[in-house]
């Protein structure tokens, strides 16, 4: 393999010096390597350039000004400047108009981002090792000697939890690798769990730990060529279809002869998992759910095995609306992910303020009569999502409603997720109407209550407290199984409720996305705390 050709590229009066490997055409992409803060250099990359070249690709590395021998001072670079300087080296270096792999190290994390907002679908790939993220304050600032206005900014509590950064990454759709190191001295967990959750909202997204390594993981790549490799054909899987070769395929397989899918879009709404409609070139529409996230890929198998099951048996019911099963892979062994096909129903998810009553009256309705539901085999039995030991200070009279024992119940049928963003609606006014139930992945046994309960909270987020609190009685009223009584009530409700205690705003983001801008993290917890109020006052 050749060695590395050097070149220099002058940006705003700084001399960049760089490192270009892969001169061959036609090449795969480009891969831009970019290095992180301190005393990262592109001399620690170049085992990682020359592995971009040996997979294809032309492969550039450079310097940012102020780091190895780039001109310039460490201290009057910016994250502005950051991006400027990689815009200017890919605009005259990169071949042409053709895809770019963006792999980034810990501060590079925010200036990957950047690329990704400023060359939008030309970005094929990213490899985001060990990744920082910054507030928008910070862009501009020089970062100085490490006490001045820029480390102020970056060391205030939380800043980072406002990133743009996070916006543009849960907006790309194609493929994404996030190392994350076994020990990070420098960056919070916190900060890699929301990258990793904006990730994989859209993208084609792998989450990969190095239990050994450390935060320098151009260094760890540099030493540890399998994992170098591994990382590479990572970045690369499915290059020019967005990654998603495997799923592809195993999708064309569902089909019945002669079908293709024409085109293939996001449905909005989605938390658990990334949702697609597709459509067929008949015009026949389906739905992809991928389980991506690595909480819900590691119970992928269960999970969607049960869903599977669970549509084929309400395949012979009356009164649930829900999709038509096409196939399964529920482990993941012919798709890049876990994943599910199944029909798509009509209508669409209601979260607004108009026809609300109406619409909660039918949401009792329908929770009724998926109460009534007389499976083969029952279910497993229900999992309690919370425990004292995770509730935050501040609940305490709550929290002691439920270290007792759960009370007795007659057990029923649950779809154990139950909520306004599981529910399509079609029509208006008398025609207003219950058309699917979906996301049957927690089917379980347990008491109608936990149901209640659950449906309950998301009302009283969503619309306010009084919705929350009034939720049983519509429910009773409409045929419901009849409901624990007093403090038993209270336990199942409380249950569900401080479930959300610690981070009450999880379920705003699939919320917003459907319209609902006024639910910030302040209005929800408000909310949640005159819920659990009012419930202790009704039920004690």
């Amino acid at each position: 393999m050749s060695e590395p050709v050097p070149f220099t590229h002058t940006v705003g009066g700084e001399r960049l010096t760089g490192l270009s490997a892969g001169g061959g055409l036609p090449a795969r992409a480009t891969a831009v390597l970019l290095h992180g803060a301190g005393t990262g250099c592109k001399e620690r990359l170049v085992p990682l350039l020359a592995e971009f070249a040996a997979h294809g690709c032309h492969a550039l590395a450079f310097d940012f000004s102020g780091h190895g021998e780039s001109t310039g001072l460490l201290r009057e670079l910016s994250l502005r400047r950051r991006f400027e300087q990689a815009v200017s080296v890919i605009d005259a270096h990169a071949r042409g108009d053709g895809p770019l792999v963006l792999v980034g190290f810990s501060m590079s994390g925010q200036t990957v981002a950047d690329l990704v907002r400023h060359y939008g679908d030309r970005v094929a790939a990213l490899g985001l090792c060990a990744p920082a993220v910054y507030a928008a304050e910070a862009w501009d600032v020089p970062f100085g000697a490490g006490d001045g206005r820029f480390s102020e900014i970056i060391r205030g509590p939380g800043s980072w939890r406002a990133a743009p950064a996070f916006d543009v990454l849960r907006a790309y759709e194609r493929r994404a690798v996030l190392v994350v190191p076994g020990t990070d001295e420098v960056i919070p967990p916190a900060v890699t769990e929301a990258l990793s959750q904006a990730l994989a909202r859209r993208a084609q997204f792998t989450h990969w730990e190095l239990p050994e390594a450390g935060h320098r993981l151009g260094l760890w790549f540099r030493d540890h060529p399998g994992d170098r490799r591994a990382f590479v054909t990572a970045v690369l899987t499915g290059l020019g279809e967005r990654g998603w070769t495997a799923t592809r395929a195993w999708v064309a397989g569902q089909l019945p002869a002669g079908r293709t899918v024409a085109a293939s879009s996001f449905l909005a709404g989605g938390w658990s998992a990334q949702m697609r409609r597709l459509t067929l070139d008949d015009g026949t529409r389906l739905a992809l759910r991928t389980f991506v996230k690595p909480f819900f890929r590691r119970h992928a198998p269960g999970l969607l095995a049960r869903e599977a099951g669970i549509l084929a048996l309400l395949a012979e019911q009356e009164g649930v609306p829900a999709a038509e099963l096409i196939g399964v892979d529920a482990t993941g062994e012919h798709c890049d992910h876990p994943s599910l096909l199944m029909s798509v129903l009509p209508g669409r998810v209601r979260v607004d303020e108009e026809e609300l009553d109406a619409r909660v009256d039918l949401l009792a309705a329908q929770l009724a009569l998926i109460h009534r539901v007389v499976p083969r085999e029952r279910p497993r039995a229900y999992q309690a999502w919370t425990s004292p030991a995770t509730v935050p200070p501040g609940w305490e009279r709550a929290m002691d409603v439920i270290r007792r024992d759960a009370p007795p119940y007659e057990g029923c049928f649950l779809h154990r997720d139950f909520h306004p963003g599981n529910v399509l609606f079609t029509g208006s006014g008398a025609g207003l109407r219950v058309s699917g139930v979906v996301d049957w992945v927690e089917t379980s046994w347990g008491p109608a209550d936990l149901d209640v309960a659950h449906c309950s909270t998301a009302l009283a987020l969503l619309h306010g407290p009084e919705y929350g609190l009034a939720f049983r009685e519509r429910y009773e009223a409409r045929g419901g199984r009849r409901l624990a009584d007093g403090p038993e009530h209270l336990y199942w409700r409380l249950l569900d409720t401080l479930a959300y205690v610690p981070d009450g705003a999880r379920l705003a983001g699939p919320w917003r996305e459907l319209g609902r801008s006024d639910l910030t993290p302040e209005v929800l917890a408000g909310r949640l705390e005159a819920y659990g109020a009012g419930l202790l006052e009704r039920y004690s």
